[in-house]
């Protein structure tokens, strides 16, 4: 059995940057959620904040759904 270790380390490092960009949009998402509470708060328009939230969090569901469609596929 030969391990092509060029091809595996590609894997790696792929699977880590897609892993790190994912945690980082999500936690945009979290931010502005957090954005929005703060802005109903103080009594501001938070439609921006919320449309942000959305966005995110939609990027990363679309993000896992890829995954999975790349996996059965």
């Amino acid at each position: 059995m030969h391990i092509d270790w060029a091809a595996l380390g590609s894997v790696f490092g792929v699977s880590l940057v897609v892993t790190v960009a994912l945690v980082a949009v999500f936690t945009l998402g979290i931010t502005a959620l957090s954005r929005r509470e703060r802005a109903t708060a103080q009594g501001d328009s938070a439609a921006l904040a919320l449309t942000g939230a959305y966005a995110c969090f939609a990027a990363c569901a679309a993000a896992v759904a890829y995954g999975i469609y790349l996996i059965v596929a």
